[in-house]
C-alpha cells in the first residue's frame, strides 16, 4: 500500500508534470512565432544541432513522427530559411544528408543562449546532489518519452 503523502506527492508531481509540459509547449510556439517558423521546425533544429552528425529526412521523420513527406516539407521550408542545406552523403550516394548552417542556425542559439541565463536562475539555489538528481530525472523522463512515443505509435488510430 502508498503511504498517504507519498501519494500526495505524485498526485502534485503528476499535476506540475502536466502545467510543465503545456508551459513548455507555449514556450515553444513563443519561440517559433518570434523566429518566424513553425514549432516542430524549432524542434528539428534542436534535433538536427544536438548530436554530432547530420541526419537524413528519413532519421528526421523517425525522430519527430512525422511522415517522409511532411519532413521534406519541414526540410524544405527550413531550407528555404537557410537554416539547413541539403548535402550528398559522402560514404552512400544514395542519400542526402540535412546539414544546419551554422551562421543562421547561431540566430536560434543566441535566442536560446539569452533565454537560458534566466532560465538558469531557477536551478541557482539547488546542490549539486539536487541538480545531479533533476539532470538524471530528465534523462529518464526523455528515454520513457521514446518508449512511449514507441508503444503509441504501434497502437491502432483512435477515432
Amino acid at each position: 500500500m502508498t503511504d498517504p503523502s507519498r501519494a500526495r506527492l505524485y498526485e502534485e508531481l503528476s499535476m506540475e508534470s502536466r502545467r510543465y509540459l503545456a508551459a513548455y509547449v507555449l514556450f515553444n510556439q513563443a519561440v517559433a512565432d518570434h523566429l518566424g517558423l513553425h514549432p516542430t521546425d524549432v524542434q528539428a533544429l534542436s534535433l538536427l544541432t544536438a548530436g554530432p552528425e547530420p541526419l537524413t529526412v528519413r532519421q528526421i521523420a523517425d525522430m519527430t513522427g512525422l511522415t517522409t513527406g511532411s519532413a521534406t516539407r519541414l526540410v524544405d521550408r527550413l531550407e528555404r530559411g537557410g537554416y539547413v542545406a541539403r548535402t550528398p552523403d559522402t560514404h552512400d550516394r544514395r542519400r542526402v544528408l540535412v546539414t544546419p548552417v551554422p551562421e543562421r542556425v547561431a540566430r536560434v542559439t543566441a535566442l536560446w543562449d539569452d533565454l537560458g541565463r534566466t532560465w538558469r536562475t531557477i536551478l541557482d539555489d539547488h546542490t549539486e546532489d539536487e541538480l545531479r538528481a533533476i539532470t538524471r530525472h530528465m534523462r529518464r523522463a526523455n528515454d520513457l518519452s521514446h518508449t512511449q512515443i514507441q508503444y503509441l505509435r504501434s497502437l491502432p488510430k483512435r477515432d
